[in-house]
């Protein structure tokens, strides 16, 4: 144990009390003129123009992996071929029924040519029944052949005609039937080709493969992202902003950027749009700014911090915020003793505040 003299004691407890009053003694100091900026403080991440992710519209084996992490590719170009027998094996006899009925429909095929031999051989007949008919009619009238046999070149003359008649009827339906049935195989083949389309995934833009998540071999599902691709001409930024600032923000105002990779420069950039939803798990809104000059490197995703300037002076009357009391006043010291002063304040920051009237750079403001 240590025993401390009343003496000593003493001296403790007189610098605790010198100690307290130092901590209770207020300060003074003038106001400042400096520039002032009031901003919202926003975080996010650069995003690549037009950046997409690449889902995978079929299931199957990824069997072809084309694009990598870093390759440029153009639209259409393929970036993942998916195997599946199933489709393979629908898209072939789409293919086979739209070549026979493509056949079929031609206009030499055996199909139309036994039908066109047929209208012929009855056409033919009509003709020669047709003129012995008339034959007999004229003979009739000079009484030189039977009533009989009048009858009969007539009947064979009308049973013709019919003939010729059901003849064409039934070319014609072969020739709809033929068109139709090659349109309904041209469009089950396009059906196919359209689904086996699915199974090669391709790039709906020229840029860049930024991301893959799927390697040779591995199962896809319907509806994975299998990559994403991007512009790698052009980078914005998506910021997320409290949603107590978004009757604040409007497009068009600057935005200082600082991105975590490149802490040593600040960047500038432009609000291009502001969304109506409120995101409601983060209380955000989300913002989006166009860079105003290039990003060194082809990186998206990088994540940043932003100032979106509401107001700024380049020489604005500024004092810190701890010295402003309740009710927009202040206290000032002078030779009659402290006053209290009501002020107009201007642009606020987090830690000052611009003065518009009620003191001047002379004044002598307490800060407790």
């Amino acid at each position: 144990m240590i025993l401390y003299s009343h003496n000593m004691r003493a001296l403790f407890i007189f610098l605790a009390l010198f100690v307290a009053s130092c901590g209770k003694q207020a300060e003074t100091l003038k106001p400042e003129i400096k520039p002032l900026m009031e901003a919202v403080y926003a975080t996010g991440y650069v995003v690549a123009k037009g950046e997409y992710e690449v889902y995978a519209q079929s299931e199957g084996y990824l069997i072809h992996k084309i694009a990598n992490e870093g390759d440029e590719v153009k639209v259409d170009d393929p970036l993942f071929v998916i195997d599946s027998d199933q489709q393979a094996a629908r898209y072939r006899m789409a293919k086979e029924n739209y070549d026979m009925a493509s056949k079929n429909a031609r206009m030499n095929s055996n199909a139309i040519n036994e039908m066109k031999a047929a209208v012929d051989v009855a056409q033919t007949k009509m003709q020669y029944d047709s003129t012995n008919f008339l034959r007999y009619t004229n003979l009739l009238k000079q009484n030189a052949v039977a009533q009989i046999d009048y009858d009969r070149a007539k009947l064979a003359s009308e049973n013709s005609r019919n003939d010729f008649l059901l003849q064409k009827s039934r070319y014609e339906k072969l020739m709809d039937q033929l068109q139709l049935d090659r349109a309904n195989a041209e469009n089950q083949l396009k059906i196919a080709t359209d689904e086996s389309k699915r199974y090669t995934i391709r790039s709906r833009m020229e840029g860049m493969v930024f991301k893959t998540n799927k390697e040779e071999g591995e199962l896809v599902r319907r509806g994975e992202v299998l990559a994403v691709v991007g512009s790698k001409e052009g980078f914005y930024l998506e910021l997320n902003a409290d949603e107590l600032d978004v009757q604040r923000i409007k497009e068009g105002q600057k935005v200082l950027v600082k991105v975590d990779a490149y802490p040593e420069k600040v960047y500038e950039a432009t609000v291009s749009k502001v969304y109506p939803l409120i995101d409601k798990k983060q209380q955000s809104v989300r913002v989006d700014a166009t860079l105003n000059e290039a990003l060194p490197g082809w990186f998206s995703g990088l994540s940043l911090e932003a100032n979106i300037v509401i107001r700024q002076k380049d020489k604005a009357l500024v004092i810190p915020k701890s010295a402003v009391l309740a009710g927009d006043s202040v206290l000032v010291k002078t030779d009659d003793g402290d006053k209290k002063i009501k002020i107009v304040k201007g642009l606020e920051t987090l830690d000052a505040v611009e003065i518009v009237s009620g003191i001047d750079t002379s004044s002598q403001v307490i800060v407790r």
